[in-house]
């Protein structure tokens, strides 16, 4: 049968094409925010919070989701708290959420052998539940970057003229926490915890270092995005890997090729100065 015959490979492709879309252009404004570790962060809070749920015998998805987004504002509170040490917030939310991922993970006994489809991702991990949560994610972050586009863009190239400007740069702030918790938690079935901020964050790396402004970037990490997740999601079925680190391994070739790619045409450049040059002073 076909791949895409399977009705979980169905869901795989939806899934992982929602935040294909959602990941990589949120990845855009972390990276120009400098939050590139809140990504990381958030993954490991939501799986303190998939432990919590499994303890309970709650949904896991949902309490994954749940915990993330409450992570989210408290790095935002935190880091208001804290504006002279930025990186302290993320430093004490990640000690935290692994903390007590183990401490929980280590009161139900059957709990780790479940717990490697939410570490690496899993192709068949993706249920009709979690499938409804991501489209929900991916409908909500869409319409939040384009009614919001404007301060957003504000906010996030200069805090204080912002606010000068009459953004609520508080409440944009939090909201955008939020976001950031919840397309974290939506992603985790498709590549797991451990991998989650490389779907997020690689596909914006390669945009920003070639696009020639902000608009391109975010076309291109979107684009990048996708052809790595449908890329990564095929090689994993037929070679038979974990979703998840298949998915950030095209991406890092990907990005390794982009600056590979730049060198050369940057060397091309500078050969052709050089000989324009010579060829003057002749």
């Amino acid at each position: 049968m076909d791949m895409l015959g399977y009705e979980f490979m169905q869901r795989a492709f939806w899934a992982g094409g929602l935040i294909g879309i959602i990941g990589p252009l949120l990845g855009v404004y972390l990276m120009l925010r400098r939050q590139v570790l809140m990504a990381d962060t958030l993954s490991h809070v939501s799986l303190a919070g998939v432990a919590l749920g499994s303890v309970l015998q709650w949904n896991p998805a949902i309490s994954g989701f749940a915990v993330a987004v409450a992570g989210g504002l408290v790095i935002e509170q935190l880091r208001r708290s804290y504006r002279t040490y930025s990186e302290l917030p993320v430093a004490i939310i990640m000690t935290s959420g692994l903390a007590l991922a183990v401490v929980l993970m280590s009161l139900k006994q059957n709990l780790t052998k479940s717990f490697s489809s939410y570490l690496f991702g899993s192709i068949v991990a993706v249920s009709d539940t979690q499938l409804k949560l991501i489209a929900i994610v991916a409908a909500a972050g869409l319409v939040y970057f384009i009614v919001l586009r404007r301060p957003l863009y504000n906010l996030t190239f200069d805090e204080e003229t912002a606010s000068i400007g009459g953004v609520h740069t508080g409440l944009m702030s939090f909201s955008f926490a939020v976001l950031t918790g919840m397309t974290v938690a939506a992603a985790m079935p498709v590549v797991g915890v451990l991998l989650v901020s490389a779907l997020i964050v690689l596909p914006a790396s390669i945009a920003l270092r070639i696009a020639s402004g902000f608009t391109a970037a975010i076309l291109i990490s979107v684009g990048v995005g996708l052809t790595g997740v449908f890329s990564g999601l095929t090689a994993s079925y037929y070679i038979n890997t974990p979703p998840g680190g298949t998915i950030a391994l095209i991406l890092l070739v990907f990005l390794l090729s982009a600056i590979a790619v730049q060198r050369l045409i940057t060397l091309k450049n500078r050969r052709n100065i050089i000989s324009t040059k010579e060829i003057n002073k002749k």
